[in-house]
């Protein structure tokens, strides 16, 4: 995480001044929000940075699903923005699937009045994921295939280059135990990856951002935070026992989820028996620079997996 951007460019605006934009409006002026409002600032700029998430002259089609984590995205990067950090043009959507009792002006009137450009698409996955899924089985994977899709259409409609997810530091870690746990390999959510058909970047310009920074945020701006009550509802989900997990850890040793996602961050291909992932092969005594603490970038044939 980048540490050495200028105070100055995450000094807070005076919010009574009008240099803020709409989605900042009623900010607590306390010194504890500032350093909260801060700290997403720089280190979504970071992820931006540390994985080029930018194409100046792109347009990004932020996805908002009226949770916590989502209206933290969409405001650190109109504050971004705002700034002239980030040179992109914004656009917000809301997939509307359907859910019984979801409260679809919620949405479009917060938008409206906070003047961020929007477009709410209704397509009804709910009744899909209800009518193939037996009930009393995980709805998710459906669900988010679904969601996906019409988002990617709705990006290529619009022009975007990039949908934007709210995926966080918390999901990060969740995804990657959940494949460890249930998937029997080492993988979870890039901040950064190419759709299969090659057109379109998915981003998680908040990946290096704790869950509860988000919880924070959108509870102090009194954002109309909207539940999941499709996936909510359901008990025993696998992502539920992990976060409890990752719960009990941290309550017993604070810094622990940070701990292990800068071990996501921090990969030893040599270290790992993958052979698909590192050339064992090229491994031969008498090689110079190869030992117990060799450099690896040293050794020829690296392969990517």
């Amino acid at each position: 995480m980048r540490d050495d951007i200028p105070g100055d460019a995450l000094d807070t605006p005076d919010d009574q001044s009008g240099e803020i934009h709409p989605l900042f409006r009623g900010a607590p002026s306390s010194t504890e929000f500032r350093k909260l409002r801060k700290r997403l600032v720089r280190e979504t700029r970071a992820a931006i940075e540390t994985y080029d998430m930018i194409r100046p002259g792109d347009r990004w089609l932020v996805c908002l699903s009226g949770g916590k984590d989502s209206y933290t995205l969409l405001a650190v990067l109109h504050e971004l923005k705002w700034r002239g950090l980030l040179p992109v043009d914004l656009l917000a959507c809301n997939l509307d699937q359907g859910q019984p009792g979801f409260p679809a002006t919620v949405l479009p009137e917060f938008l409206t009045e906070r003047q961020v450009a929007h477009r709410i698409e209704y397509q009804d996955t709910y009744s899909i994921v209800k009518e193939k899924i037996p009930e009393g089985r995980t709805y998710c994977s459906l669900c988010s295939r679904l969601r996906r899709g019409n988002l990617y259409r709705i990006a290529r409609e619009e022009g975007c280059q990039a949908v934007v997810l709210g995926h966080h530091r918390d999901d990060i870690l969740e995804t990657f135990f959940m494949n460890l746990f249930h998937g029997g390999r080492l993988a979870s959510m890039p901040p950064k990856l190419l759709n299969e058909e090659g057109d379109l970047n998915v981003l998680r310009p908040l990946a290096f951002v704790a869950e509860a920074d988000c919880d924070r945020f959108a509870r102090a701006m009194g954002y109309p935070v909207i539940p999941c009550d499709l996936c909510g509802s359901q008990e025993g989900l696998q992502r539920m026992q992990v976060k409890k997990l990752l719960d009990e850890w941290e309550a017993r040793s604070p810094g622990r989820r940070q701990v292990m996602f800068r071990a996501l961050t921090n990969v030893r291909p040599s270290h790992l028996p993958d052979a698909k992932l590192f050339d064992f092969a090229a491994l031969e005594p008498g090689l110079p620079g190869v030992g117990e603490n060799f450099n690896e970038k040293n050794i020829p044939d690296l392969r990517e997996h």
